[in-house]
C-alpha cells in the first residue's frame, strides 16, 4: 500500500492506494503550528476507523507547496508509518517535460494534476484546480506542460470583501440563481459566483485561443463541484482525487 499526501495551503489530503486503487482518503485543515504527534495521532484514528493496517504501507509519497509543514509531516511519518517520504521535486521526480521558463517555480502540485490529468484524459488540456488560489495549468497534445495562469481563490476573494469594507457581511458560497441579489448577501453571492464563473469561462477561452486547438478542461479541488453546479458544461470532467491519483502514478512509474 501507498500513502499519498497532498499539503495545500488551506488543506491536507491524505489517501492510501491498495494496487493502484484508491482504498481509503481524509482531509485535515493546514496548521502550519501541528506538531507531528497531532499530525500522526489523527493519522492513526484514520487507519484505524478504515481498517488500515500501517505496517503494511510500502512507502509515503508527499507533494506539498508549503514549505513550512515539511518538517513536521515528515517526523510525523517517520515516527508513526515508519517510512522517510518520497518528496516530489526532491527525491522523486514528475516525467512530465516542464516548458515553464524556470522549471523550479512551478508548485509540485500543478506538475503533478497535469501528469495525471494528461494520463488519464489525453492532451491537450487545460487543468483547473480550485484551492486556496485557482491554477490552470496547460499540457499540450504531446503531453508537455506549457505553463498556465494563477487567479485569486473564491474564499479569498470573498473574504477580502468581508475584511475591507465596513458594512459588508460574511456570507457562505453557494450555487445562485440569479445575478440580481435582493439583499446584501444574496448580491454578495451573485456577484461572486457569477464573476467568478465569467473569469473562469474567459481565462479558458483565451488559453484555448493560444493553443489553437479545443482543449478539454478538467477541474479538480474543493470547490469545483460548486463552481460546475453553478455552471454546468464548464467542465469536461471533474477529478476531486486527481493530485492524489497523481502521486499514487509517479510512484508507479518510478518503481517500475
Amino acid at each position: 500500500m501507498l500513502l499519498a499526501v497532498d499539503i495545500g495551503n488551506t488543506n491536507m489530503e491524505f489517501g492510501v492506494y491498495r494496487e493502484n486503487e484508491s482504498a481509503a482518503r481524509f482531509r485535515l485543515g493546514t496548521n502550519r503550528d501541528s506538531t507531528s504527534d497531532e499530525i500522526g495521532l489523527l493519522l492513526m484514528q484514520f487507519f484505524s476507523i478504515n481498517g488500515i493496517d500501517r505496517n503494511g504501507l510500502s512507502d509515503v509519497i508527499i507533494a506539498s507547496v508549503v514549505p513550512q509543514m515539511m518538517y513536521s509531516v515528515s517526523n510525523a511519518m517517520k515516527k508513526y508509518v515508519g517510512k522517510t517520504p518520497l518528496i516530489v521535486g526532491e527525491n522523486i521526480f514528475c516525467s512530465i517535460e516542464n516548458r515553464y521558463d524556470n522549471p523550479r517555480e512551478v508548485g509540485a502540485d500543478r506538475l503533478v494534476n497535469a501528469e495525471a490529468a494528461y494520463a488519464k484524459y489525453g492532451g491537450p488540456l487545460i487543468v483547473v484546480d480550485f484551492g486556496t488560489a485557482t491554477t490552470f495549468d496547460v499540457v499540450s497534445a504531446d503531453g508537455s506542460y506549457l505553463g498556465g495562469a494563477i487567479y485569486p481563490g473564491v474564499k479569498i476573494a470573498i473574504g477580502a470583501l468581508f475584511e475591507k469594507t465596513a458594512k459588508l457581511p460574511r456570507v457562505e458560497l453557494v450555487k445562485v440563481d440569479s445575478v440580481i441579489g435582493r439583499n446584501t448577501a444574496a448580491s454578495m453571492q451573485a456577484g461572486m459566483m457569477f464573476g467568478y464563473v465569467g473569469a473562469v469561462e474567459k481565462i479558458v477561452g483565451r488559453i484555448r485561443e493560444e493553443l489553437g486547438a479545443p482543449a478539454r478542461v478538467i477541474a479538480t479541488g474543493g470547490l469545483s463541484r460548486l463552481i460546475d453546479e453553478q455552471q454546468p458544461g464548464l467542465f469536461h470532467a471533474l477529478d476531486r482525487t486527481l493530485t492524489l491519483d497523481g502521486l499514487n502514478l509517479i510512484y508507479t512509474r518510478d518503481r517500475h
